[in-house]
């Protein structure tokens, strides 16, 4: 600068003028620099990187590039420039210098920023970030540098050590803890979720207190965002999840089959022993001709065996049309194309109750998905119902308003109908 004082002063500039022209000149030539670095730097480099990385077979590259923390990185060049001339300013090199650092500090906590988005959105890139997310550890990592960047900042600002300042969070803690106490809680919720590989992205998990039914969509330091079937989304805390019970369907899903758990009703007055014309149109069903023939061989057997008196079925053992029709649905659930048949398959009988005898089908599907689990459902009890009145039986069902004016409508009836027509209903 002193040489620029001294050129225009040769040709006849006053000193003072001369000055002020000088520092003029070296501020608009900083400037200029500074741009002229900074095109540099994001026309140039950046571009090359972004050839090279664009042309390589790598992915992680891509992300960052995405991420832009390249770009971030480029403002740190004109600001570098700016702290090393600030020495041609003595009067304001202190503060050229804290304004300077300060901004190379914020901009190195965007860089860190940008570079930690980039990690977990790398990470996610893998299967295990569906078992084992790391974005509340990331949001842990970026509380820490933001905490200690703003005290580097502040420090530089004031002109003093930042050990100074951190001596001083001690007695913030309280506060501390009462600002992060959300964040402290989903921290250590997230560490036992993932850990103990409680919940993952994509699992299906009923909590019913936060109206929650369906997958989640994200985990992070705070929240854990559960997408419902009706396409809502509901927020829950992340301790609530550890706090709370909740179900999750991952268990389901991994085993390949879907449960159904269904009853049907018969109604116990129809439950009758089977007569010969009955075992003879059993024996035209597909799925009971070689049960029938031979159980009828067993039976018989056994009763000539014991010598049991047949002039009355109560006697020995007989084929009953409710036990025919327990063996149909079984068979007809081990050729069903959509039953898995590797899971455990039950038809059993419940407790009878006030509406009837309850037979429980226990059974897994082979496909999971909730549309197609609905459908082969579906397709099982319509067969079951329809079948039922070919093996004599009724199925419970509480008289409507229609069997009432059916029952009205019926000249000579009495109560003793009526209270037959109240306990069941015969479907045809």
């Amino acid at each position: 600068m002193k040489t620029v004082i001294e050129q225009l002063m040769k040709f006849g500039v006053n000193t003072d003028i001369a000055s002020y022209i000088a520092h003029f000149m070296t501020i608009i030539f900083i400037i200029g620099l500074s741009i002229l670095a900074n095109f540099i730097t994001k026309k140039v480099v950046i571009k090359i990187l972004t050839h090279y990385i664009n042309n390589n077979s790598f992915k992680w590259d891509n992300i960052i590039l995405e991420k832009k923390v390249f770009h971030k990185l480029s403002h740190v060049v004109p600001a570098i420039i700016i702290y090393y001339f600030s020495s041609v300013f003595p009067d304001y090199q202190h503060i050229i210098e804290k304004g300077a650092s300060t901004y190379i500090i914020i901009v190195g906590l965007m860089v860190v920023d940008s570079l930690l988005n980039a990690m977990n959105d790398i990470y996610r890139t893998y299967e295990i970030s569906k078992v084992k997310p790391i974005r509340g550890y990331i949001q842990v990592v970026k509380i820490f540098v933001f905490v200690i960047g703003g005290i580097v900042v502040i420090a530089n600002l004031m002109g003093e050590s930042p050990f100074i300042l951190l001596s001083g969070i001690g007695a913030l803690s309280a506060v501390l803890m009462l600002v992060f106490k959300d964040s402290l809680l989903g921290l250590v919720a997230g560490v036992q979720l993932t850990s103990n590989d409680m919940v993952r992205v994509g699992d299906w998990i009923e909590m019913p207190k936060y109206g929650a039914d369906g997958d989640v969509i994200d985990i992070s330091l705070n929240t854990v965002k559960v997408q419902n079937w009706d396409m809502t989304i509901t927020t829950i805390p992340s301790y609530a999840l550890i706090s709370d019970s909740f179900k999750n369907w991952r268990g389901m899903q991994n085993s390949g089959g879907r449960r159904i758990k269904r009853s049907i009703y018969i109604d116990t007055s129809s439950i009758v022993f089977c007569t010969e014309e009955m075992l003879e149109s059993f024996k035209t069903i597909h799925y009971l001709s070689d049960y029938i023939i031979e159980k009828e061989d067993e039976i018989k057997a056994y009763n000539l065996e014991n010598n049991i008196d047949k002039s009355n079925k109560v006697n020995g053992r007989e084929l009953t049309n409710i036990g025919v029709f327990r063996i149909y649905i079984q068979n007809y659930l081990k050729n069903h194309p959509g039953i898995n048949q590797n899971m455990l398959m039950l038809v059993r009988q419940l407790a009878p109750g006030e509406n009837g005898l309850p037979i429980e089908i226990y059974t897994f599907t082979n496909d999971v998905r909730w549309g197609v689990y609905e459908s082969i459902q579906a397709d099982l009890f319509d067969h079951i119902l329809a079948v039922a009145p070919a093996f004599g039986l009724r199925l419970f069902q509480n008289p409507t308003g229609s069997d009432f004016r059916s029952f009205q409508n019926q000249p000579g009836s009495d109560m003793r109908e009526l209270g037959d027509r109240s306990r069941s209903r015969k479907i045809r």
